[in-house]
């Protein structure tokens, strides 16, 4: 089976994870930014702004869907299905 994966075949789940990855960093930088000024001693940002730190947590899950898919994927590839 391993010889017949190509090594840049896009495989179930691939694009939930990229997508993941990117929401979660959006959401770090949301999260760096936003929490500067607090250890800066300076003016904090307005509250909604703490919400775009809840990208980090949307991510993991959005990632962590692709993960499942591709579990699924490849068990209904190893019992032989399609």
């Amino acid at each position: 089976m391993r010889d017949k994966t190509q090594t840049n075949s896009v495989a179930a789940g691939d694009g939930l994870i990229r997508a993941g990855v990117i929401v979660f960093f959006v959401g770090a930088v949301a999260t760096l930014v936003t929490v500067a000024p607090l250890l800066l001693d300076a003016t904090p940002f307005p509250t909604y702004m703490f919400g775009l730190s809840m990208l980090m947590g949307v991510g993991f899950l959005i990632a962590g869907a692709g993960v499942f898919q591709s579990i699924a994927s490849g068990r209904r590839q190893a019992r032989g299905g399609s």
